[in-house]
This record gives structure tokens, sequence and C-alpha cells, in this order.
């Protein structure tokens, strides 16, 4: 408690916080004077705004001026701010932010200056520098298409109006308001830059045209058609005094190229700017009426029942209104008249002559038109009796040709045919040659075998001395010597077991060295001329059994000797390797210690009729 008495009642550190509370107050001060300062100078513009400036300060404007010419005038400043922040001194100028002026789509704007000297007597439109701002006041020339613009509204006023639109089918007249005066008055239309009707007329369209300056009427140039009778009874006195009344249409429309003249001509006041109805007042009837009188009565009346008389009226009546309206800018698109109606007193007699006249011609043009359909007849009868020719005709050539083609493929196919079986033919000439050379080949073959197993058989009978019987007796013997050594087995050693074993032995050594048959070794008692020194010892075969040989078995070849070498010498032509049978070839004999050796060589084989014995024991 002590300690914070001392230090409230220490003035040093009362000091401090006075200071320090101070300092923060001028601080605060010092910011809100800058953030006033801040507010007051600043100007911000927004989007779609203007700021208008007004100097406080400088020179004094004179009685006649609205604006400041520049900056050093005191008053409102032509020149604007637009979007944006912009700085200035509140106390030399002041300010005023508005909206700008927007021009809608389908909308136009026509400025007014409001500043400036004052025109002269009689003229409106303000006049304008190099620049384009306006130094007197009045109505600006141009006028401003749709959008946004940054105009100051203590300068210029902005009225919004509506396009010109002309719509299709129409020409749009314009007159000049505000250009200088004609230099030759007394014309209907004026020159480009002049005051007055122009020339020139305006397409269908939108077209953007101040109203001050320029007056745009529309003449409608679409055919229109309008009634005689309308106008009351269009009737004429004919050339016998009656009275013929008539009605009639007629179409037309205002020549494009001339709607401003036609405009000038026919336009009145009590009309507006519609001119259709002064066209048909001023230039329509009369005409009409003119010419009904005037040819009209130059006719009579019964005349005008009639067609011909009818048709020259009417042809005549829609060249005489395009001859008196043409020049005027009035083009007749049609005059027809589309009734004429004479006087009942002579229009039943008349009519009934007409009609019976009419009957006639009628009668005659029915006699022409059947006439002409019996013609027509004939003359289809004749085109189908034509087309029928020409079809039978085409049928012919087509049936004519067709067998033509017909034949040609066919001989074709028999020429393809032909060639083939002449190929076939040589082909078959061919094999046949070559069956027989195959023939003769094969007979040539078993003559030249018949011709050397004949050989060999011949040499071997030669061997026995030409004894056949000897021949056959050892053949014979060779087939039974196997059989006989298998009976007499305990009975070996006897000495006819010898003879057949030396049998056995030429055979065994025959078939297997292959040597030539020599008939001098086949046994003992074989005459000494078929012995041959160049024989081989023969070896001893073992014991065979008995093989039974069916006759049919036994072929000729069994009995043919095996060629050797003394029978090549003989033999005229080469004789085939001896092939024995399988049953034929012998086996081994069992050696025999006691039989002598006897010099055998290779022994035909058996004859079918030696094959065909029967075996014995």
């Amino acid at each position: 408690m002590s300690q914070i008495s001392r230090s409230a009642f220490n003035p040093q550190k009362r000091n401090s916080g006075a200071g320090l509370m101070a300092v923060m107050l001028l601080s605060g001060l010092a910011v809100a004077l800058s953030w006033m300062i801040y507010s007051s100078f600043r100007i911000d513009v927004s989007s779609g705004e203007i700021a208008v400036l007004t100097h406080k300060v400088g020179t004094d404007l004179s009685n006649g001026q609205e604006v400041a010419p520049d900056e050093s005038y005191k008053g409102i400043q032509k020149k604007v701010l637009t979007e944006g922040r912009y700085f200035y001194n509140p106390y030399s100028w002041s300010w005023e932010v508005v909206k700008q002026i927007e021009i809608m789509s389908g909308e136009m704007g026509v400025m007014v200056s409001l500043t400036g000297d004052d025109l002269g007597y009689g003229e409106f439109l303000a006049k304008v520098d190099d620049k384009g701002d306006a130094t007197t006041k009045g109505i600006m020339p141009g006028v401003l298409n749709p959008g946004r613009y940054p105009i100051n509204p203590y300068v210029y006023s902005v009225e919004v109006h509506k396009p010109v639109a002309i719509p299709a089918g129409f020409k749009g007249v314009v007159t000049n308001l505000a250009a200088p005066l004609a230099l030759q008055p007394n014309r209907l239309l004026v020159d480009a830059g002049e005051r007055g009707v122009q020339e020139a007329t305006l397409e269908p369209g939108t077209h953007y045209l101040s109203p001050y300056v320029y007056r745009v009427d529309l003449v409608d140039c679409r055919s229109q058609r309008f009634n005689l009778g309308e106008e009351g009874d269009m009737g004429f006195p004919s050339k016998d005094g009656f009275w013929v009344s008539l009605d009639g249409v007629i179409e037309f429309r205002v020549d494009p190229e001339k709607a401003a003249e036609v405009y000038v001509l026919f336009n009145q006041i009590e009309n507006g700017p519609a001119i259709d109805e002064e066209i048909v007042k001023t230039v329509i009837m009369p005409n009409a009426r003119s010419f009904c009188r005037l040819q009209g009565s130059n006719s009579s009346g019964r005349e005008f029942i009639q067609g011909e008389t009818r048709k020259a009226f009417q042809e005549a009546f829609e060249v005489s209104m395009r001859e008196a309206c043409q020049p005027l800018g009035i083009e007749i698109i049609q005059a027809l008249v589309t009734r004429i109606r004479p006087p009942e007193q002579i229009a039943l007699p008349v009519r009934t002559r007409e009609i019976a006249k009419q009957q006639e011609l009628q009668f005659k043009q029915q006699t022409l038109q059947q006439e002409s359909e019996q013609k027509l007849a004939v003359g289809k009868a004749m085109v189908e009796q034509k087309q029928a020719l020409v079809g039978a005709d085409q049928k012919v050539v087509q049936i004519t040709t067709q067998a033509e083609q017909e034949q040609e493929v066919a001989l074709t196919k028999a020429n393809e045919n032909l060639a083939v079986a002449q190929f076939k033919l040589d082909a078959s000439i061919d094999e046949a040659a070559a069956i027989e050379a195959i023939g003769k080949a094969k007979a040539d073959v078993v003559r030249f075998d018949n011709a050397a197993e004949s050989a060999g058989w011949k040499k071997a009978v030669e061997a026995f001395e030409g004894d056949g019987k000897g021949y056959a007796q050892y053949v014979m013997f060779q087939k039974l010597s196997p059989a006989f050594q298998n009976i007499m087995v305990n009975t070996a050693d006897s000495p006819i077991m010898k003879i057949f074993e030396s049998f056995n032995d030429v055979t065994a050594v025959e078939k297997s060295s292959g040597a030539a048959l020599n008939p001098a070794a086949i046994a003992p008692s074989v005459p000494a001329a078929v012995t041959s020194p160049e024989s081989t010892p023969a070896k001893p075969a073992p014991a065979k059994p008995a093989v039974e040989t069916s006759p049919t078995e036994a072929t000729v070849t069994d009995a043919a000797p095996a060629p050797g070498s003394e029978l090549k010498e003989a033999a005229p032509a080469e004789t085939p390797e001896e092939k024995p049978m399988p049953e034929d070839k012998p086996t081994p004999a069992a050696p025999q210690p006691d039989a002598p050796a006897v010099e055998t060589t290779p022994a035909p084989e058996t004859t079918p009729a030696a094959e065909a014995a029967p075996e014995t024991e």
C-alpha cells in the first residue's frame, strides 16, 4: 500500500505517462486529419459514370458564357472525368458524379448544344469546329448510335429517338430540312446537299437519320388493285345512243425509280404521306373514263355483245391506260374489263344470234376435233404397227443371233471333243505300241531263258555223251540220295551209301560254291568223260529227313543244270542264275571217315519227272 501510494505521488512517473498519452492522441489526430484530407481530395468515378468539375477560383465568366473555356476560368468545365480515381483540391474545385448517356439498341440519340453563340434567324443546326465540338447553340448534325457516351450534361443535352425503318416493298423519300436553299428552286427534286426533296431514295432497312435534319416519307411501291365500279357506274353512250355499262379491275404500282417524283406530284396535305388515293383520283379514274367515253362512242351497242369487239375493246383499254400512266411514274400491271352490260332492248336478240354463232363455231370446232382425233387414231395405229414390226424384227434378229451363238458354241465343243478323241486315239496307239514292245521284250526274255535252260540241259546231256536216260538217272539219284541216307542210318558205312553220299557231296558243293555243272564227277559209276580234275572233294553231309515233294511243286527249272564255266562257252545266249527251291537245298552230310574222297562237279537240278518220283527206302 505504501508502494502504490509512493508510485502514485511520484512526479517523474506521472509525467512519463502523460507524455505517452499525448503522443498517442496526437498520432490519432494526425491519422484522422490525414484521412479527412485524403477523402476530401479523392474523386472515385465508377463504371458507367462521369465527374463534372467546377472551378471555384479563376477569371470570372462573361454574361454570355455558360461554361468555362478552360481551367483558368471559374465555372463548369467542359472536360469531364471518366472511370477511375482522381485527386483534386476541394478548396479550388468541386465536382459532381453523374451517369453517362446510354443509347439502347433500336434507338438513336440527337445531341443539342447548350453553350456557344446564338444562331441567326432561320438556323437551327449548331456549327462545329474541326475537332467536332459545337461553337454555337443548336442541334448537332450527326446522331449517336447505340452505346455509352461520356457527355457533359451542362454542355450537351441528348434526345432519344427511334431510327427510320423502311419495310420491304416501300421506298423512303428524303427531304432535307437544314441544307442551304436550292440554286434552282423551280424544280420538283433538288440535288444532294440542297434543301428540299432529294432525288435519291432510301432502300428497305433501318436508317439512323436526325429527325431535325431529314424527314423521311414512305411510298408504297407494291402492286395495288382498284375496282372501277367502286366509284359508281362506269358507263358511256354508244354510237347508236344506247347506254353501255361496264366494270373492270386495274392493277398498278408506283415505279420504284420514280418514287420521289410521284410523291412530290401527288402528295396532298389532307392525305398526309399516303398517295394511293390521290393517284386513283387524279390519274386512274380520269384516264379510264376518258378512254371509255371516247372509244366506246365509236361502236354501236350490239357490237359490245360480240366477242371480237369486246376483246378489241379490252386490249385497247389496257394499252391506253399504260400509255397515259407510264410518264407519270405509275406502272399499269394489268387493266381488265370484267363485264360489259349493253341495253336489254338489243341484248336479247343479239345475244341469241351470238349464241347461235358460237354454237356453230363450237360444232365446227367439234368436227375438227373429231377429224383430228381420227387422224390421231390412224397415226397411233400406224405407230403401233411400226412398233410391232420393229419388235418382230428385233425378235428375229435376237433368235438368229442366239442360234448362231449356240451353233458356234456347239461347233467349238465338237472340235474340242474331236481333239480330245484324237488325243486319246494317239495315246491308245502309243499305249498299244508300248504294250506290244513290253510283250515282245517279255517274250524275248522267256525265249532267252528257255534257250539258256535248254542249252544247260544240252550241255548236261552232252556230259553223259548224249545219253538223256543216263542224265535222268543221275538227277533221280541226286534227289533220292538224301532220303536213302535218312532211311539207312544204321547202314551208313555200306557201299551203297557211299554212292549216295557222293551225290549229296556234289549237291552241297554245287550250292555252296555256285560252280558250273560238271557231269564227270557224278559218281564212280558215271562214265569217265564226266569226271573233271577241277572238282573239289565232296564234304560229308548230315542225314536229312525225307521230304515229300508233290508232283505239282516240281517245275521244269528244278531239272535245269546250273550253268558253269564250261557251259557258258557253248551256250548261244546268257542264262539266268540258278535259283534253287528252298526244299531242294541240301544239308551237309555227317562226316564219313571210311568213305573215299570223290571229286564231283555241281549237278543240275532235277527235272519235273525226277522231282515227282516217289521216295523209297
